[in-house]
């Protein structure tokens, strides 16, 4: 099976691009929804992040994600302790769902790909990209966050060209007709490339 993974940073629309995927009927993985869900449904790392953050880290049995975030914002080892908790959980999710799919390849929607370097996790990376005032826009919409929060989560993340250097395809998603147009002409370049090899 071939994994692809789909990256870009905040606000460049990348589960616009994989509803797009979809629509080719090719399966889509959305880690941080998936890791999301495990965050409220294992009891293991429910433990554990209660054992890291305190008891506000669930409000009600909920994933208190408000005070989560506000913890994990400034401070970088608490974000990594947490990551040490929720990934590896995620990655054997991940690994189930895979034996499942029956299609000539899968896209995993990851937000940290090249941050954390999985890189070599992936047959192919596709990363998505926006006009910073466009992202900042749209998150601001989306999140109702302030201008100066989105722009500080954008600095922390890798710049766009770091990242199209180490990506395979690159999606640029300012106009959305544009994009869709790009993510097809990908989803047929891919697979031409799977029946090539076939």
């Amino acid at each position: 099976m071939i994994v692809v993974g789909l990256t870009g940073g905040i606000g460049s629309g990348k589960t616009t691009i994989s509803k797009c995927f979809e629509s080719y009927r090719i399966p889509v993985y959305i880690a941080d929804v998936e890791a999301k869900a495990l965050m409220n449904r294992s009891k293991v790392i429910k433990r554990k992040l209660i054992k890291l953050f305190g008891e506000f880290a669930y409000k009600d049995e909920i994933l208190n994600r408000p005070f989560l975030a506000s913890k994990i914002f400034t401070d970088k080892e608490l974000l990594l302790k947490m990551n040490a908790i929720v990934h590896p959980k995620v990655a054997s999710h991940f690994k189930r769902w895979l034996k499942k799919q029956d299609s000539p390849y899968i896209i995993k929607e990851v937000a940290i790909i090249f941050e954390n370097n999985l890189e070599k996790q992936y047959d192919y990376i596709i990363t998505v990209v926006a006009d910073e005032d466009l992202r900042i826009e749209r998150v601001m919409k989306r999140d109702d966050a302030s201008k100066e929060k989105i722009v500080s989560i954008i600095k922390n993340q890798l710049p766009d060209d770091e990242k199209i250097k180490k990506s395979d395809f690159v999606i640029t998603n300012n106009d959305l007709d544009t994009a869709k147009s790009q993510a097809e002409e990908i989803h047929h370049q891919i697979l031409q490339i799977i029946n090539k090899k076939d």
